[in-house]
């Protein structure tokens, strides 16, 4: 009542939805009585049985005083209640694969042949205009989404057509239009013929615009940037942290609008120390980062135009120079040694390949080419996959071992436990079965005189991959002919451990695998200092994970068990008290008597343990009662809730990677982390669970990684010195002049300390450029937007940007239009080296950098063939004057054309 109160949505409020609403709906009422109603299956009997299920859970909680549920009649429709309403509409009964008439017309068809447009040609519409010209009948074109119905609208229009919208296939029916469009996801298109002399054409998008869409984009949307998820400001709240190039750390008041020169635009607001106020213009959020070096209360605000700042800029831009060279100087030596060099047969690779059970995702298939090319070459590989849980990163790596295998080479894979090592073991078992490859293991579940015949298997080269923990960099374990290392979890092994493999195995290939990479690998992968592949595309099907922060509920508990069961899944309890967990079992079986329960956990003897798992595995149990064991690599896909008690213990990685052990599969799964009362939680476990629950989309163990950061600060991790700049600048602000060194070193030009970035371009065409807050009026989504925007890097991810806004939001208004037409604009500057582009009183001042990238003698001479339209102003600038009825569209026109005439 206190969170409806005060406006608070709490989870489970549908139930009391006949207690708060005058009348209550069911899906009946929004379905048309014209429908076709398909069944699977007998629809009494799985009603009846549904029926019976909500009484049961209502008498399990009618004495429970915290859930005064409404009774069921007012919350659910009846059995019998369903079964006479679907009677009103038409069906079809599905009993087998077949299934009888639903009515309406035939239409004979064939396939429509492509009508794509072809980027080879001068006028790539050529195909789409040859079709529509010659074909003799009508034509219906269907868009995935509005975004890709207007795109198709303005190729259309530059073919001067223009198509009727109409709703539906009805509509175009009864039109009498030969050109119609609609929204609708096809996938392919016909030709019709409806029994009369008139043909018709059905042109779904992707036939136009010469690719299966949907698919790609979904992916592509879901998809992370590791280095956009460090510079990214969408979490901004008030009062946070944030970082501007220029002038220092401030703090983040929220977006405000202003009117200038006419024009109204919005500003990021950033307060500095003193209570300074700088005002952001959307264009300019290139500038800003997230503080991310500790905690937001410790963030050093600076003062807003004072030294402090740029002497604490140069500091760092010194040392991240010198920390360049050093690491640059490391991976030349690296460089210099040769290692194996792998040829593939790629008949008998295909072959392994295409064994792999799932499709791989795209970012699979880059991570694989990447390795596969690293391997080819005789320069030992050290490269990082980046992956959430259930990414396919073992996949990948068992690619790679195939390549080194099948050239007579061992391979050694590190795993962090023993219960991963062991179910790598059975993995990489199964995936090699068909192929003559020996895969043994070494951990403490084998005798002395196993671990002894398996290092002498390993010592004369029986033994092609083996799998173990530290076991395997003991100095009696001597390999033959080891060329490549897989460690799994790298995040799980210390520094020293990863130096001593460098160590012993210099010539060697090493493969590393982390689903939340240390500050330490993160940085000098995104500063290219070691090769990192990024998996953040999630498998097909794959379903995020809902996660709830409660208190212990007897009630809550045996709901979420039941839900799973019912559905015949398995449920993990984790509790990380071995004391204590005998207890906690006995109250979970006497809260789920019809439950089969299961207790695992580390001081368990080997066998009792690994036959606690094989049941779990094996589905002869439905609740594993365990400890953090499972947290590696467990792999469980009828296992879709977990429950973790006192969660606020747990490290933020930690929670990640147990809540990974759920969810592999299509269903829906459920993360539950119980907490004593949040009066009791210190500041760092709320962050932590706020951190966690608030990240739930698939692919963000970059994310967390990055917040673990924020919570913890850098501590050690990257060393003391470094350490104090990252506090002093932020990571994600000290890692771009990290980045900047590196490639200033490698490509050899002058370090320049008091200008230690590269400049940005600046674009102003002098008309209002912002997303209008009566078209979307979500402030912190139109904050996400405004960087996402600033960070476009080409034009056709502008113009997937164009098209993601229109399906999300609806059509683009002429500001919205005026903002994304700057950010092409400033991408084209930024390739020929024009710092700023700002409307004057009379036209437009265009601005060089000192090293811009423009023929001289080409800009003078067009400058002399249009005297009256442009003029030198100043050093590196350029002035070009307004024409009669100039707007910002023509503007870009003009200056795009003369970025084509003075571009080398």
């Amino acid at each position: 009542y206190r969170d409806v109160s005060q406006g608070i949505v709490p989870d489970g409020i549908e139930a009391y939805a006949p207690l708060l609403l005058e009348r209550t709906t069911s899906l009946f009422e929004y379905i048309n009585r014209d429908s076709l109603v398909i069944f699977h299956g007998d629809a009494n009997e799985y009603a009846g049985e549904y029926w019976q299920y909500i009484h049961d859970r209502r008498e399990q909680l009618k004495d429970n005083p915290h859930w005064p549920l409404p009774e069921a009649g007012a919350l659910y429709s009846g059995a019998d209640e369903i079964i006479a309403k679907l009677a009103q509409f038409r069906r079809i009964q599905i009993d087998t694969l077949g299934g009888s008439d639903a009515g309406g017309e035939e239409f004979p068809h064939r396939t429509l042949p492509p009508v794509a447009l072809d980027v080879k040609l001068r006028e790539p519409a050529v195909n789409l205009r040859t079709f529509v010209e010659n074909f003799d009948g009508r034509i219906l074109f269907t868009a995935q989404s509005q975004g890709y119905h207007e795109q198709i609208a303005e190729l259309l229009a530059d073919l001067k057509m223009r198509p009727q919208v109409v709703g539906n296939w009805r509509e175009f029916i009864n039109s009498s239009e030969r050109l119609c469009s609609c929204l609708g996801n096809l996938h392919d298109g016909a030709l019709l013929n409806s029994g009369t002399d008139e043909s018709i054409a059905i042109v779904p998008d992707h036939k136009i615009l010469g690719h299966h869409i949907a698919q790609q984009k979904r992916q592509a949307r879901r998809s992370h940037s590791a280095e956009l998820v460090i510079k990214n400001i969408n979490s901004l709240e008030t009062g946070a942290p944030v970082v501007h190039e220029k002038h220092g750390v401030g703090r983040f008041l929220g977006l405000e609008a202003l009117e200038t020169a006419g024009n109204k635009s919005e500003f990021c607001v950033i307060e500095y120390a003193g209570k300074d106020k700088l005002y952001v213009p959307i264009t300019a959020l290139h500038l800003l980062s997230r503080y991310a070096a500790g905690s937001a209360e410790d963030a050093p605000l600076h003062k807003l135009g004072g030294k402090h700042w740029d002497a604490a800029k140069r500091k760092a831009a010194q040392k991240a120079y010198d920390t360049a060279a050093q690491l640059l100087d490391t991976q030349a030596r690296r460089e210099t040694l040769r290692g194996f060099a792998f040829p593939l047969d790629k008949t008998e690779y295909h072959l392994f390949a295409s064994a792999f059970p799932y499709e791989e995702t795209a970012d699979q298939k880059k991570a694989v080419a990447e390795i596969l090319a690293d391997m080819q070459s005789p320069r030992p590989m050290e490269r990082i996959i980046c992956g959430d849980v259930g990414f396919g990163k073992t996949e990948v790596a068992m690619r790679a071992m195939f390549a080194a295998v099948h050239n007579g080479c061992q391979v050694a894979v590190l795993a962090p436990t023993t219960l991963l090592a062991r179910q790598h073991l059975e993995t990489f078992r199964n995936r090699f079965s068909q192929w003559p490859v020996q895969v043994e293991m070494l951990s403490r579940l084998h005798t002395s005189k196993s671990q002894k015949r398996i290092i002498a298997d390993i010592g004369r080269g029986a033994v092609d991959v083996v799998v173990g923990t530290h076991k395997l960099l003991r100095s009696e374990i001597k390999f033959r002919r080891l060329a490549l290392i897989v460690i799994d979890e790298e995040h799980r092994f210390g520094v020293k451990d990863k130096e001593k493999i460098k160590a012993l195995y210099a010539k060697t290939d090493v493969l590393m695998l982390t689903a939340t990479p240390i500050p330490r690998t993160l940085s000098m992968s995104l500063n290219k200092l070691r090769d990192i592949t990024i998996i953040s595309t999630p498998p097909a099907h794959r379903h995020a994970i809902k996660t709830f922060i409660k208190q212990w509920d007897d009630a809550l508990i045996r709901e979420a068990c039941q839900r799973e069961l019912r559905r015949g899944g398995q449920i993990y309890f984790v509790h990380n008290h071995i004391e204590t967990i005998g207890e906690i079992a006995e109250h979970l079986q006497n809260l789920l008597p019809q439950a089969r329960l299961t207790v695992a956990h580390g001081a368990m003897r080997e066998y009792a343990l690994e036959s606690a798992m094989l049941d779990f595995y094996n589905q002869r149990s439905d609740i594993l009662v365990c400890t953090t064991i499972i947290e590696n690599g467990i792999d469980i896909p009828s296992a879709n809730t977990m429950i973790i008690n006192r969660a606020d213990r747990f490290g933020l990685a930690q929670l990640h990677q147990l809540r990974g052990r759920i969810g592999r599969s299509h269903h829906a799964a459920y993360a539950y982390m119980l907490i004593p009362p949040r009066t009791q939680l210190t500041a760092d476990a709320v962050k932590r669970l706020e951190a966690i629950e608030a990240l739930e989309e698939l692919g963000v163990g970059l994310t967390l990684a990055l917040q673990d950061l924020e919570i913890r600060g850098a501590g050690e991790l990257l060393g003391r010195e470094q350490s104090g700049h990252i506090h002093e600048l932020g990571f994600a602000m000290y890692n771009r002049l990290l980045k900047h060194a590196v490639e200033i070193i490698q490509s050899d030009k002058d370090f320049n300390i008091d200008n230690p970035l590269d400049t940005v371009t600046d674009v102003d065409l002098g008309e209002p450029a912002l997303i209008p807050d009566d078209y979307l009026p979500d402030v912190n989504l139109r904050l996400v937007l405004y960087r996402r925007i600033a960070d476009l890097d080409s034009r056709g991810a502008l113009d997937e940007m164009k098209m993601e806004m229109a399906d999300r939001f609806g059509k683009l208004p002429q500001e919205l239009t005026n903002l994304l037409e700057n950010a092409a604009l400033r991408i084209q500057c930024r390739k020929v080296g024009i710092a700023e582009v700002k409307k004057t009183v009379k036209g437009m001042r265009i601005h060089f950098d000192e090293d811009a990238k423009i023929d001289v003698d080409k800009l003078l001479s067009v400058v002399a063939g249009n005297p009256e339209s442009y003029r030198i102003s100043g050093n590196q600038s350029l002035f070009m004057e307004d024409g009669d009825g100039e707007t910002a569209a023509s503007r870009n026109r003009k200056i795009t054309e003369l970025i084509g005439l003075v571009a080398q």
